[in-house]
């Protein structure tokens, strides 16, 4: 009896080798080979839409939990910080970043909400798609974006696509400024050490795609890809973004912070350069568009073992 059992258990483990997403109404819950993973949330409440958790495939959190949660010893700075999230700074003067209720300022822009679905589930992946629109202060559309996000269902890593448009529903200036874009904030045991750091320990270090290191030698930088690597609840583990050649500017410029935010954002060249003879503003149409991808990998181990200059090659294949 025992070996039939066996059997049967063998044979139904491929079948946990999938992606399944559940929609709600304010909310798409992810799970991937039977674990969560993560839940991307745009309902009324959210200011922009984000994902969060987002967790390693042995299931420990590698975002921060503020402002969604408050954890002890964890970091509470810059409430805007929600898990994956894409906004910028100034479009047309308005601020899509920093644009929680709780922060001042007439000039905060929302993300709502147009259309949730479709959702496709499967074996080897699964997708989701979304549009909202960007508001300014007065509820009129600036532009609108069109998402789509594959999650692959791979046995040790997790690995996500993030397809962004943008279409400018008016004519649009990005402005030239370094709070964006495309963004995670991580664990407050990720952040790199700080003499300032209390509390909990901290163990993260980023590398880029030329083998520099830390926040000194990474911050402001060109880069096809960034790796924030440290060790989490006993395990060494890390988060790459990895920036598409396809995508505006490539290589972009990295907003990355040692105490835990890891952007990429085309457009503050003025302040990663500290030259301000430049401009890192872009115009767009009304009816124009700019498109985005990236990857995200959360692996064991770090950059080197985790084989992400690989990664990468293979992903800038993808058309």
């Amino acid at each position: 009896m025992k070996r039939y059992l066996t059997i049967a258990l063998l044979a139904a483990l491929p079948c946990l080798a999938q992606v399944d997403i559940k929609q709600q109404a304010d909310r798409m819950d992810i799970s991937i080979n039977g674990a969560p993973f993560s839940t991307f949330f745009y309902g009324p409440d959210a200011p922009k839409p984000y994902l969060h958790p987002l967790r390693t495939a042995s299931g420990k959190i590698v975002t921060r939990a503020y402002p969604m949660a408050d954890v002890e010893g964890e970091s509470r700075d810059h409430p805007h910080h929600r898990g994956l999230w894409f906004t910028h700074g100034d479009v047309n003067g308005f601020d899509f970043w920093a644009n929680e209720e709780r922060q001042k300022g007439p000039k905060k822009g929302k993300i709502v909400l147009e259309k949730a679905g479709p959702v496709q589930n499967g074996k080897k992946k699964g997708t989701l798609e979304a549009s909202f629109n960007w508001l300014d202060p007065q509820g009129n559309t600036v532009l609108k974006e069109a998402r789509k996000m594959t999650f692959y269902a791979d046995r040790d890593r997790r690995v996500m696509d993030i397809y962004i448009t943008l279409t400018a529903a008016t004519d649009i200036k990005f402005g030239d400024t370094k709070e964006g874009t495309f963004a995670i904030r991580l664990a407050t045991p990720l952040e790199e050490p700080s003499p300032k750091s209390k509390g909990i320990a901290r163990t993260g270090k980023m590398v880029n795609a030329e083998g520099l290191e830390t926040e000194k030698n990474v911050w402001g930088k060109r880069s096809a890809w960034v790796d924030y690597e440290g060790e989490l609840e006993g395990e060494k583990l890390g988060i790459a973004i990895l920036d598409h050649p396809s995508n505006p500017r490539y290589p972009t410029y990295w907003h990355s912070r040692g105490y835990g935010l890891f952007a990429a954002n085309i457009f503050g060249v003025q302040d990663f350069t500290r030259d301000k003879s430049k401009d890192g503003s872009l115009n767009l149409e009304k009816g124009k568009s700019l498109r985005f991808l990236y990857r995200v990998v959360i692996h064991p181990g770090d950059a080197k073992t985790a084989q992400i200059a690989k990664e990468f090659k293979a992903f800038s294949k993808i058309k």
